[in-house]
């Protein structure tokens, strides 16, 4: 089995789980915690992605919860955080997990040097302290106890406000760590709101994040009926919320691609993910290109925006016989098709 650098190390230093019940939270990427099952008295799972927590559900041996927000299980008495990819996010986490676990929870962290683990001594310090205990593959192994008594945690504190000027109009968006355009409107979606088509019927935003795209859709096209979904729950959680606080109407869910779609759209509307961690993926996108035509209603439209650097024409051509570029710029560029067929 093939497990992530971070979880090598871990490996090495499979004594700190000996006989304890173990949360796995954080940037998890593949089983490793079925291997800890042997050493450890107990192991759970923690996850805000959809996928993964699907996947990890297959082993019976696994207690798996997948949310925006954690619920203490009975009996955890040690955290195994792998570092995520913002460090925000990584605050996030801890700060959640110390309140609902408490004094004297154990916490290992584990994550490659260059996604800022080291960050873990000084962030760790309001809990406890924590000490480095292992070094290899260009990744640390802390170690740690909370010994003071942890501040309450309340999700609604950990939403960061934004204004969007659409023209005349002004959207709020709102955002948890980690979550695609928190803090800022990135450039591509920009682009993708100042070249949108106009939009009637049933909306799909694939990959919503903080629900910019869907929620500003929904804004000027107010007659349009807006689904947005997003394969993690800290995603799914800052939608859901924009529109809230927006005061507008809209179905957000959890959705792996395509996974919880089980109607059609006149138009599908994404600036889709392509990064996973640390490193460049989009599998999901091109399995959300592939398959588009069949969620689309006849004459149904998609409109994406992209780097100018990833190859999604030639999936688009594929699932629709062409691939328009309406727009584009130095960075990045619009793709638009329509189902014919």
């Amino acid at each position: 089995m093939s497990y992530s650098t971070p979880s090598q190390v871990v490996a090495r230093q499979l004594e700190y789980f000996e006989g304890k019940h173990v949360l796995l939270a954080g940037e998890l990427e593949d089983t490793f915690a079925t291997e800890l099952v042997s050493c450890a008295e107990s192991v759970s799972i923690f996850t805000t992605n959809l996928a993964y927590a699907n996947q990890m559900r297959r082993y019976d041996s696994l207690n798996v919860q997948f949310g925006e927000a954690y619920e203490a299980m009975p009996n955890v008495d040690m955290v195994l955080l792998y570092w995520p990819k913002a460090k925000a996010e990584a605050e996030f986490l801890l700060s959640m997990l110390m309140a609902a676990l408490g004094q004297d929870t154990e916490i290992v962290v584990v994550g490659e040097n260059r996604s800022g683990v080291r960050s873990i001594e000084k962030m760790f310090a309001p809990y406890g302290k924590v000490t480095k205990f292992d070094s290899a593959r260009r990744c640390g192994f802390y170690w740690g106890q909370c010994v003071n008594e942890p501040s309450p945690f309340i999700l609604a504190d950990w939403f960061k406000s934004y204004p969007l000027h659409l023209g005349e109009q002004t959207l709020t968006i709102r955002s948890l760590p980690g979550v695609f355009s928190h803090g800022e409107l990135d450039v591509g979606s920009q682009l993708l709101l100042d070249t949108l088509p106009t939009l009637k019927g049933d909306v799909f935003d694939f990959g919503c994040g903080a629900g910019v795209i869907g929620a500003a859709i929904k804004l000027r096209y107010q007659t349009v009926n807006i689904t947005m979904a997003d394969i993690s729950a800290l995603a799914v959680a800052s939608a859901r919320e924009t529109l809230r606080f927006n005061q507008l109407d809209g179905n957000v869910l959890a959705s792996d691609v395509y996974s919880e779609i089980s109607s059609t759209f006149d138009h599908i509307v994404s600036n889709p993910p392509f990064h996973a961690g640390l490193k460049t993926h989009y599998a999901a996108t091109e399995t959300f290109l592939q398959h588009a035509p069949q969620f689309l209603n006849r004459q149904g439209q998609l409109t994406v925006v992209a780097n100018s650097f990833l190859r999604y024409p030639p999936f688009i051509e594929a699932a629709f016989g062409h691939c328009d570029t309406p727009a584009k710029n130095n960075k990045f560029a619009i793709y638009h098709a329509i189902k014919t067929a």
